[in-house]
């Protein structure tokens, strides 16, 4: 289970939001966020918001689709009634948990809501989470003719020992047959990969690196382990049972990912995902870099609708409760004002390709031609784009990323 929801306002039970959401929002697009909360076993590093059977509190998986089936109605409702305009759907994220522990057909029951509710653009991506263990073809070809076009994978290593480490549980020569049974009913494909597990040597992580290529997938994902607090991996290195994560090798880790990839025909495009094409470049993802509209949905979901951001409450049953009773599952809401925005865009954009432009920059803080080249002359940031009026972070920008954002929000 994820740590303790943000602290915020009161949501309010009809779930309304301020008129500030509405402003601009012919300008963004709309996007949406399904979390299934389920999962066969907790693993050690995990903070994300799922559970396992033991965990549910009498809540039925077999029935959660219809509760997300009624907050859609509600989502539905309340943007109209906020004065938001109906705008057809640009991406939608099955995540987890793993989506995959339900029924194809409940995953598509939950598509066709949206669908009803919202519309899809020609162009939507419509992706699901999966573990390789739980797919087969003729589950995959119920996804694809509900209107499934996208795959990401869990495979987070190709290496027993690293896989035991972070405690997943899925048989990695499952992987390989898994995103070839994807291909053939004609899903885009995309793997993730973790770095910088405990005592993962970076043989291990070329190991990963090279199997991920060889799977020939659409695009790949690759995240630093980030050892979260209350989890059981943050214990056992507490209390010795496992070394301490290396940040000076998870640098060198990304670097060999970015190489590698590169020499493969991936190119980067944000932090830490890498694509064959623009086409293969995930639309769901940029849309949070991008700081678009998207309504989550399900327990603990996240929502941002113009610089307003709210949660639902945790637990399953909380929600399955509030949803129960006709309200909002929403536990609370903050209102950014036009600065957090600002410096909000500056943390997100600066991670992908495009860039910023500096001119945005200098709303924020004043950004001089000597900081710029002094960016330049420690190669952080090309060249090129920053004389033609855009921040991109080079190779060396990007494993910095985190010091150069507080330097321009100092």
């Amino acid at each position: 289970m994820a740590g303790p929801l943000p602290l915020g306002d009161p949501a309010p039970l009809d779930g309304l939001l301020p008129d500030q959401s509405s402003i601009g929002s012919a300008d963004r697009t709309f996007h949406a966020y399904v979390h299934i909360p389920f999962c066969r076993v907790r693993c050690g590093y995990c903070d994300f918001n799922t559970y396992t059977a033991n965990e549910l509190d009498g809540v039925s998986q077999a029935s959660f689709a219809e509760k997300l089936v009624a907050e859609i109605k509600l989502s539905a409702r309340v943007l109209s009634e906020s004065g938001l305009p109906k705008r057809e759907l640009a991406s939608i994220f099955f995540g987890g948990g793993t989506p995959t522990q339900l029924p194809a057909g409940d995953l598509v029951r939950i598509l066709d809501a949206l669908k009803t509710s919202f519309g899809f653009l020609a162009d939507c991506e419509i992706t699901t989470e999966a573990n390789p263990d739980n797919v087969d073809v003729p589950y995959l070809e119920e996804l694809v003719a509900g209107g499934f076009n996208r795959i990401s994978f869990g495979m987070q290593s190709a290496v027993p020992e690293v896989l035991a480490t972070l405690e997943r549980t899925h048989n990695p020569e499952n992987v390989d047959k898994a995103v070839a049974a994807a291909k053939s009913v004609g899903l885009q494909t995309s793997v993730d990969l973790i770095y910088g597990a405990p005592g993962e040597t970076i043989a291990q992580w070329r190991e990963s690196l090279d199997q991920a290529i060889a799977l020939d997938t659409d695009h790949v994902s690759a995240y630093a382990l980030i050892v979260e607090e209350g989890t059981k991996l943050a214990r056992q290195i507490r209390s010795g049972q496992l070394e301490e994560v290396d940040e000076d090798l998870q640098a060198d880790k990304y670097e060999l990912a970015d190489q590698l990839l590169g020499q493969a025909g991936f190119h980067w495009y944000e932090i830490s995902n890498w694509s064959k094409s623009q086409d293969a470049a995930s639309a769901h993802n940029l849309a949070y870099w991008r700081g678009q509209d998207w309504w989550g949905y399900g327990p603990g979901a996240h929502s941002h609708v113009g610089g307003v951001r709210w949660w639902n409450v945790k637990h399953p049953s909380a929600y399955s409760n509030r949803i129960g009773e006709g309200a909002s599952p929403a536990a609370g809401r903050e209102t950014l004002d036009e600065r957090v925005r600002l410096e909000e865009r500056v943390l997100l954009e600066l991670r992908i390709r495009t860039g910023m432009p500096i001119e945005t920059l200098k709303l924020v803080n004043d950004v001089t031609p000597k900081i710029i080249a002094g960016l330049i002359a420690d190669q952080m940031i090309e060249p090129a784009a920053a004389l033609s009026g855009r921040l991109v972070l080079t190779l060396k920008g990007r494993l910095l990323a985190d010091s150069i954002v507080r330097q321009f929000l100092a």
